[in-house]
C-alpha cells in the first residue's frame, strides 16, 4: 500500500471517525490510516453493530489513539464523555453510515455513543452513506438524507457497483481516496484564498504527427496536480488545464483537459477572467508540426521529413493580456545553466516568480514524487528549497503566492 504523504491540511487537526455496522466498515479502517499518515490525529467511534465487522484494535493498531465504544458510554466519564468528544473534534465523519444511523440523525435520536456525539457537535459533519441499492432508494431514507442535507451536512456518496448481496446498484460507500478529498475541502474552506481563484496548467501536450504519432514530453503533471490541491487546500476555487496524464482530479476542482499546446492556449485565455493567480507548470511544447499527415505514416516509405514550428508562447500571451491575473508564476525545467536561463524566462515573460528544477536529478526529475527546486522572483531575489514532496513544493510555491497576493494571516 502506498505512503499516504503528509500534507498541512491535516496538520493538528482533530478527526472522528464514527463506524456504524455496515460491511464497508473495512474502509474506514483504511481512511483512518489514510488520515493518520497524513499527518491528522484521528480517534474513532463504533457502534455495538459495527463491532460485528471490525474490532476496535484495529482502529488501535493504525491511529495509534483510542477507539471508543458504547461501553464507554457507561463508565465513569458517561455525563461528561461525549461533550469533550464533540468539543475538541474539528470534523465528525460517520463513514459508513447505515440507513438505520441516517434515520437517527436526521431525528435527534441519541441511544449511542456515536448518536448522542453527533448531536453535541458543532463541528462539520461528513456522512457517507453505504447501504443496499433498495433500502437507498426507499423515501424514508431518501427523506431522513433530504432533512440531514437541508441542515448542512455534508453527503458523499453512494457510489454504484456491486452490493454484498449480489445486486448491482448505488449504495457501496465511496473509497477512502475520495473521501481525502472530500475532506479536505471541509477543513479548507475558510483558508486564505477562499474567494480567489486560481488557474493551474499541468502536464504536457501532445503534437500530432499522424493520427498515431505525437510530439511529447515526459511530464507527469505531478507538480501541477499538487499546486491545484495546495490552492484547493487553502480554500481557493480552482480551474485546472491538464495535458493528457493519468492522474486523478483533486475533489472539487474545475478540471478542463486538452492536448495539444494550441488547446491549452485557448484553455488559459478563456479562463483568465478574474483570475487572482496562474500556476503554469504544464510542460508545453515549443514546437510543433507544420503539417500533420491525414493517415499513418507507413515505415516502408522510410523516414518522414517532419518541418517544425513554434508554438505559441502562452506566458507572454498571459502577462500582456489586458485581463492577466495579479499573479503570473512560471515554471523552469532545465537540464543546465538552470538558474541563469529561468531568470531570462522570468524576464522575458514578465513573470512574478519563476520555479526552476534540473531535469537531469534523479530525485527531482520527471515521473517522481520529489522535487528540488529554486525559487527565483522578479526582483532577483534567489531561494533555493531542499528536497521535498511535491507536496510539500505545492505548498511552499502558495506560501509565496499568497504573499505576493497581499494577504495577511
Amino acid at each position: 500500500m502506498k505512503t499516504q504523504t503528509k500534507s498541512r491540511i491535516f496538520q493538528e487537526r482533530r478527526i472522528f471517525i464514527g463506524i456504524t455496522g455496515s460491511i464497508a466498515a473495512y474502509k474506514a479502517a483504511d481512511l483512518a490510516s489514510k488520515l493518520t499518515q497524513a499527518g491528522a490525529r484521528v480517534e474513532v467511534i463504533l457502534t455495538e453493530a459495527a463491532q460485528h465487522f471490525v474490532h476496535p484494535i484495529t482502529f488501535q493498531s493504525v491511529t495509534g489513539l483510542r477507539a471508543f465504544t458504547d461501553s464507554d458510554l457507561w463508565g465513569s466519564e458517561a455525563h461528561v464523555l461525549h461533550i469533550g468528544l464533540a468539543e475538541r473534534a474539528d470534523l465528525l465523519i460517520i463513514a459508513p453510515a447505515t440507513a438505520n444511523t441516517i434515520a437517527k440523525l436526521a431525528h435527534g435520536q441519541a441511544d449511542s455513543l456515536l448518536t448522542v456525539t453527533a448531536l453535541a457537535a458543532r463541528c462539520p459533519l461528513l456522512v457517507a452513506p453505504a447501504m443496499d441499492s433498495g433500502m437507498f432508494e426507499h423515501p424514508a431514507t431518501q427523506a431522513n438524507l433530504k432533512i440531514l442535507e437541508d441542515r448542512g451536512v455534508i453527503l458523499v456518496g453512494p457510489a454504484e457497483g456491486r452490493m454484498a448481496s449480489g445486486l448491482i446498484g448505488k449504495g457501496r460507500m465511496v473509497e477512502p481516496a475520495e473521501l481525502m478529498g472530500h475532506i479536505r475541502r471541509i477543513l479548507g474552506r475558510e483558508g486564505p484564498l477562499a474567494g480567489r481563484k486560481v488557474l493551474v496548467t499541468a502536464g504536457g501536450t501532445h503534437e500530432p504527427i499522424d493520427p498515431v504519432r505525437v510530439i511529447a514530453n515526459r511530464s507527469s503533471g505531478k507538480q501541477g496536480f499538487a499546486l491545484a490541491q495546495a490552492a484547493l487546500d487553502l480554500g481557493a476555487e480552482v480551474t485546472l488545464v491538464s495535458g493528457p496524464v493519468h492522474l486523478p482530479s483533486p475533489v472539487g476542482v474545475r478540471r478542463l483537459d486538452v492536448i495539444t499546446a494550441t488547446e491549452m492556449r485557448d484553455a488559459v485565455l478563456s479562463d483568465l477572467e478574474g483570475a487572482d493567480a496562474l500556476l503554469m507548470a504544464a510542460a508545453v511544447a515549443d514546437f510543433r508540426p507544420v503539417k500533420t499527415a491525414k493517415g499513418k505514416i507507413k515505415r516502408r516509405k522510410g523516414p518522414p521529413e517532419v518541418q517544425l514550428e513554434s508554438t505559441d508562447d502562452i506566458l507572454g500571451l498571459v502577462t500582456s493580456h489586458n485581463k492577466a491575473p495579479k499573479v503570473v508564476v512560471g515554471f523552469a525545467a532545465e537540464s543546465q545553466d538552470m538558474i541563469d536561463n529561468a531568470r531570462v524566462k522570468l524576464e522575458e515573460k514578465g513573470l512574478d516568480l519563476i520555479v526552476a528544477n534540473d531535469i537531469t536529478a534523479a530525485d527531482s526529475g520527471f515521473a517522481v514524487d520529489t522535487n528540488r527546486v529554486t525559487l527565483i522572483y522578479s526582483d532577483g531575489a534567489i531561494e533555493e528549497l531542499p528536497l521535498m514532496s511535491k507536496t510539500e513544493v505545492a505548498e511552499e510555491v502558495l506560501d509565496r503566492v499568497i504573499a505576493l497576493l497581499g494577504i495577511e494571516g
